[in-house]
């Protein structure tokens, strides 16, 4: 009988509770300190700072009851932005292994997108934040 071996990828396409941003206290310095940007339908806001857990980025996913009225719809987009995250993460951590960032993605569109408009949106979005923290190491060497 043949044995299966587990075959780790060097890149892990998961999205575990310790990258998920849950702390109240780095939410609000993220929101009253942090930088920001649109790519939409997203906006991103986005901070380097001191992180309670030991990873390099914490992300957290919003959608505004105000447009969307049934938590339903609201659940599944960020369904969609958390599976367009967990895909496309790798192009953020390379550049940020050196310092701690938290990171908010609001969904500011008016109606249900598809998984391709959010994947192409959070990809412009990881993207740009890949070169804020490119940026930022210049900046301090």
């Amino acid at each position: 009988m043949e044995t299966k071996e587990k075959i780790e990828s060097p890149v892990s396409h998961s999205l575990k509770k310790t990258e998920r941003l849950c702390s109240k206290k780095v939410i609000d310095k993220l929101f009253s300190e942090g930088e920001s940007f649109l790519a939409f339908p997203l906006k991103v806001v986005f901070k380097a700072t001191e992180l309670p857990q030991a990873v390099p980025v914490q992300a957290g996913f919003s959608v505004s009851k105000k447009i969307f009225k049934r938590a339903v719809k609201r659940n599944r987009i960020k369904r969609l932005m958390r599976e367009a995250y967990r895909l496309n993460k790798q192009m953020l951590s390379v550049t940020a292994e050196k310092q701690q960032m938290a990171v908010f993605f609001i969904f500011i569109g008016k109606e249900l997108p598809s998984f391709a408009q959010v994947e192409k949106a959070m990809k412009k979005a990881l993207s740009r934040l890949a070169d804020s923290c490119a940026e930022a190491e210049n900046k301090k060497a």
